[in-house]
């Protein structure tokens, strides 16, 4: 059946266009946005502007009364959040100071103990080489000098370690701390000085002992319980060659290593006629034991090394 010819386009029939049944597509996206780059909402205003015309009488009177309240009530709103600040200024300046005085004061009465400490061991000790003598004196402080509760002097090695740069990720702004000495830095030199020979080892004036931790607390590093800080000095008395076997050993290598890749400076030294103080807060402790002997020719139903009834066998909890 043939169309009637109102229908049929002029110029007879066309194979391609929609009596072909053929579709026909828009322009892409990059091609609309070069071909028309205003957006549509702002083309309907600059249309509607040239229509009506710029905003006059009493409606551009309200559009500027408006931004006018709006720039007063964010003004007022500042200076009330000013007046609010410097009234609070001087109570957290107060606080402060009072925090800065009792420090002070507590460090104070801290040195002055310390003192007082150091003065009664003083005496202690004078009373307990007037009571001692002879050769029971020499041996006592062959001990002390050992185990770190008594000042000694010698030659041996120091080495020094210096934190290297620290730089910040440009993506992410965390600081990358590859480049600071750790606590198990310390350790591995102490530990190195320990196998070649050393005597006594004291890492930034703080004496290590049998008892004696390194560790890390946040990005700080503490001796015992105080903090020491870049760069840090490990002194100690020990054979001549200390230094020397300490560089060659595993220790010095790794440190070489830290030092090439991520800038930690290095160094290793011999040192003449050093002093290194006692130890401070230097506590014994004693283990008792927990087991309780069965009485002899007592029947008991536990065997030997049995813990006693009510004793916990999980550490001593």
């Amino acid at each position: 059946m043939s169309l009637p010819p109102s229908y049929l386009p002029a110029g007879g029939p066309d194979p391609d266009g929609a009596s072909a049944g053929k579709r026909t597509y828009g322009p892409d996206f990059l091609t609309a946005l070069f071909q028309n780059p205003l957006d549509p909402g702002y083309q309907d205003a600059a249309a509607r502007r040239a229509t009506e015309g710029r905003r006059r009488g009493w409606r551009r009177s309200l559009a500027g009364g408006s931004s006018a309240l709006t720039l007063v009530v964010i003004g007022f709103l500042l200076v009330v959040a000013y007046r609010q600040t410097v009234a609070e200024e001087p109570a957290r300046t107060v606080a402060r100071e009072s925090l800065i005085t009792q420090v002070q004061k507590r460090r104070e009465e801290t040195d002055r103990l310390r003192e007082q400490a150091d003065r009664l061991g003083d005496e202690v000790a004078a009373l307990r080489d007037r009571a001692l003598g002879g050769a029971a004196l020499a041996e006592l402080r062959d001990l002390e000098a050992v185990t770190g509760m008594s000042r000694v002097r010698g030659s041996g090695a120091k080495v020094t370690l210096v934190d290297g740069p620290t730089s910040v990720d440009a993506v992410t702004g965390e600081r990358r701390t590859e480049g600071q000495v750790k606590d198990t830095d310390l350790q591995l030199a102490a530990n190195a000085l320990w196998e070649a020979g050393a005597e006594a080892i004291m890492i930034n004036g703080q004496r290590l002992t049998a008892t004696s931790r390194i560790r890390q607390a946040g990005e700080a590093i503490l001796v015992d319980i105080r903090p020491v800080a870049s760069p840090y000095e490990v002194v100690a008395i020990g054979p001549e060659d200390l230094a020397d076997d300490f560089r060659a050993g595993y220790a010095g290598q790794f440190f070489e290593t830290l030092s090439g890749r991520y800038g930690i400076s290095f160094k290793a030294a011999e040192v003449k006629d050093v002093t290194l103080e006692a130890a401070t807060e230097f506590q014994l402790r004693s283990a008792t034991p927990s087991i309780v002997p069965a009485p002899s020719g007592s029947a008991s139903s536990s065997g030997p090394g049995s813990p006693a009834p009510g004793s916990s066998t999980e550490g001593g909890r």
